[in-house]
């Protein structure tokens, strides 16, 4: 496992909210951790999630979110859940192949041809046998999430209107290997850095440009500094809940069904908002001044095509996605 990069300044702010949660309680508290604000559906839905596993234990559990990045960013959020020191924590598959590496085949550029191919992958064997891996760094996976599909953005002066574009820019990715290459091979220059720090960055000249999904560019405030959106759809990478698996196999046999349940119903729930969010996320950044370019990227898929000869040990898994398509 990989969770002793924790800082104790993080620690210290975790054990001051959950001190002074109150402990003079009968019922099992999960905390919770999510990065996105209050606003964007996958925290809707870990609202949701909380009032349904309520419902289904009959207030036995309680799950509190701690939303907007409290309990630090999903790096972080992974490596406390690992460590137990949240309960739960809502990701995405990107930073997840850290420390489940069978996961990072979901994150590979241009990997599903469609929507319905992804869900049939994710939500089929292909999906379980990915979850299954997680147990191996003590975490239980339960169904995954819609997070949109990510294509680049950039400040002013600095378009994308082709791949030739990506020349030499500075784009901020997450910290994953698949990430990092394949902006490399895009001709860009890749900028690992914490979600935190990318409106500043971006603000400040640090980085050229980013790549997400509409919603999260809406939400992050990410649009005021980079009015440059071009459509590429580069990665289409799933979010998850994610549980600390000791404390998971803690539980009763009835308290883990009634949390799959929930889980699984609000997964549904937050593929749905997801979609439409999406959607509704573009029409506002449009009329907010960015300009949307819908491009060819045929030469985009073409450049990534080493990376799939560079991760082994995701050759199987590739096979079978294209299989399943």
């Amino acid at each position: 496992m990989t969770h002793m990069h924790l800082n104790k300044g993080l620690l210290l702010a975790v054990c001051m909210i959950f001190c002074s949660a109150g402990l003079a309680t009968a019922e099992t508290v999960l905390r919770l951790a999510e990065n996105q604000p209050e606003t964007n559906p996958v925290t809707v839905a870990m609202h949701r999630f909380a009032e349904l596993v309520g419902e289904y234990t009959d207030g036995e559990v309680k799950v509190e979110v701690y939303s907007g990045a409290q309990l630090g960013q999903e790096v972080e959020s992974i490596e406390m859940t690992q460590a137990g020191v949240v309960d739960m924590a809502r990701v995405n598959t990107v930073p997840l192949a850290n420390v489940t590496p069978s996961v990072g085949v979901f994150t590979l550029p241009y990997i599903f041809s469609s929507t319905e191919h992804k869900y049939k992958v994710l939500d089929g064997k292909i999906g379980q046998g990915v979850r299954a891996d997680m147990a191996q760094a003590g975490l239980i996976g339960f169904d995954f999430m819609e997070a949109g599909s990510r294509s680049f953005y950039t400040r002013e002066g600095a378009p994308v209107s082709s791949i030739d574009d990506l020349a030499g820019l500075k784009i901020r990715v997450q910290n994953s290997p698949i990430s990092i290459r394949m902006v490399e091979l895009l001709g860009g220059v890749p900028t690992p850095m914490n979600y935190g720090e990318v409106f500043s960055s971006l603000q400040t000249g640090v980085i050229d440009g980013a790549e997400n999904d509409f919603v999260s560019f809406l939400t992050s405030g990410h649009y005021e500094v980079a009015p440059n959106y071009v459509i590429d759809g580069h990665l289409s990478p799933p979010a998850i809940l994610i549980m600390n698996k000791a404390r998971f196999d803690s539980l009763s046999a009835d308290l883990q069904g009634a949390i799959s349940r929930a889980a699984h119903e609000a997964a549904m729930y937050e593929r749905e908002l997801m979609f439409a969010a999406n959607d509704e996320a573009r029409a506002k950044i449009e009329s907010a001044g960015v300009t949307v370019q819908e491009i060819d990227n045929g030469p985009f898929q073409e450049a990534i095509l080493p990376i799939y000869e560079e991760f082994p040990h995701l050759g199987d898994l590739i096979v079978q996605i294209r299989a399943a398509n």
